[in-house]
């Protein structure tokens, strides 16, 4: 039997590896927790990276593998072997131990594991998107969630409902930016997160929201979207004075990262999606400046419960 701090190093440097590779804003944010903190993101993100790339048929989000097995079978894998990790079982499969020793460790429910990999299926399922509750309920199940058992991770109790709450409103926030983004990239592998009744509204006919001629009532769509986005994380920020300093830190500066993908687009309207919108690393690094003082003074900008009254609200 391998030592368990030999294990250990293995499962975060792996993780470490992961997120560098797959996400360097993740990555970025991470390195304002604390080191045990930090160690368990990796972990619950490789975890998540895993799990999307076997269903996508990628590696690290990019590039295409070998033929995979059908979709219910890449569903089926992941979620048996996601249940064996939470059960407390060493899988062999290094992704899924990671999330084993992150619930282990944590207390992390098994229903948000699991609620993500439902998120997965609405996605291998061509989920159709009618309301923006619809759009809203896909945004839980792929990122809203994930905020849910990040703020797990950062050391929330998971019976903390309110603050539960308020972290999966970033999530909520951040899919809805990554959604704008996305929109060119998303339509020529059959996807639409945009709700039809939104697009009705815009008087955009079914299936034609990516034709030239629709771009501007497409940009006014997607401006009404990053609002919302905005509204989102406005409300995730009254459940930082439940973290430690250095984790609101981070969390406030994920924000604002995140938040400028959004700004873009809207800023840039019908031009949005010639070129894919990121934060560049000057900008990255002046929103973790502009948290800082955020984040020490969050028990007077955020005290009190902010009112939640029209967001929609995790299960």
């Amino acid at each position: 039997m391998i030592p368990r701090h030999t294990q250990h190093d293995h499962l975060v440097d792996k993780s470490r590896a992961a997120i560098a590779k797959g996400s360097k804003s993740f990555a970025l944010a991470a390195m304002l927790f604390d080191a045990k903190t930090r160690e368990r993101a990796w972990l619950l993100y490789a975890w998540c990276r895993h799990c999307d790339d076997v269903i996508d048929a990628q590696i690290g989000g990019h590039g295409h593998v070998e033929p995979a097995d059908d979709i219910d079978t890449r569903l089926a894998h992941i979620e048996g072997l996601t249940r064996r990790a939470l059960a407390g079982e060493t899988t062999g499969d290094w992704p899924f131990d990671a999330l084993g020793r992150v619930a282990a460790e944590t207390g992390l429910p098994a229903r948000y594991p699991l609620e993500l990999i439902a998120g997965f299926a609405m996605d291998a399922r061509e989920r159709n998107y009618r309301s923006f509750d619809d759009t809203l309920d896909y945004c839980y199940h792929v990122a809203g969630v994930v905020g849910v058992m990040m703020a797990i991770v950062m050391g929330v109790d998971p019976d903390d409902r309110a603050t539960l709450e308020r972290a999966a409103d970033l999530g909520l926030a951040f899919q809805l930016n990554n959604i704008v983004r996305d929109i060119f990239d998303d339509a020529k592998i059959g996807r639409c997160y945009l709700p039809d009744e939104w697009l009705t509204d815009a008087d955009i006919p079914p299936g034609e929201f990516d034709k030239p001629n629709f771009a501007r009532a497409l940009a006014e769509v997607v401006a009404r979207i990053v609002a919302e986005g905005e509204r989102y994380a406005d409300s995730a920020r009254y459940g930082t004075p439940a973290l430690p300093f250095r984790s609101a830190w981070a969390v406030l500066s994920a924000a604002d990262i995140y938040a400028g993908i959004g700004r873009e687009v809207r800023r840039l309207g019908p031009d949005a999606w010639r070129t894919r919108v990121s934060t560049p690393k000057p900008a990255k690094l002046a929103a973790v400046a502009k948290a800082l003082p955020q984040a020490a003074a969050r028990h007077l900008l955020y005290a009190g419960a902010s009112p939640r009254d029209g967001l929609w609200t995790m299960p």
